[in-house]
């Protein structure tokens, strides 16, 4: 199973006219929970100050699967689809409460960069160490649905 990243409720000022979830606050939900996971590996407020290292979303895809609506709690999950010494390949899936089937889901590309440069640099041992926990953690799970996808009509 993904590991569970990052819970939230949906607030009143983050749904449309018709009480659902606005499209911008997904992703600020997806946000979040990249903000969580940098604090379990080793980048958190602390250690960014410490190395004035972060990491900077190169690419985001998002998939709206299931309206969500106000007041809904809903949790993150994230499986780590690949990670090299300075980058992270992410899947994030948005669940409702008591919900089996995602509401939406984001892949993400994230790199690893030295804000002096600024400039790309390898993650630190620490935080490499803690990345190769989490994919151990999650052995051999299947490739999900949405990724890989690119966005064509048909042709």
């Amino acid at each position: 199973m993904p590991h569970r990243l990052y819970q939230t409720q949906v607030s009143a000022d983050w749904v449309d006219y018709n009480g659902h979830l606005r499209d911008a606050y997904y992703l600020l939900i997806f946000s979040q929970a990249v903000d969580s996971l940098m604090d379990q590996i080793g980048l958190d407020a602390a250690a960014r100050a410490a190395s004035n290292h972060s990491l900077f979303t190169l690419e985001v895809h998002l998939n709206y699967l299931h309206e969500v609506k106000q007041g809904e709690a809903v949790e993150v999950r994230l499986q780590i689809l690949g990670h090299d010494h300075k980058r992270l390949h992410l899947y994030l899936s948005l669940y409702r409460k008591g919900q089996e089937e995602a509401a939406a889901v984001s892949e993400q590309m994230l790199l690893h960069v030295d804000m002096n440069g600024p400039k790309s640099a390898p993650f630190s041992e620490t935080t490499a160490a803690r990345i190769e926990g989490l994919v151990i953690a999650q052995g051999a799970l299947p490739k999900p649905e949405y990724a890989g996808r690119v966005m064509a009509l048909p042709g």
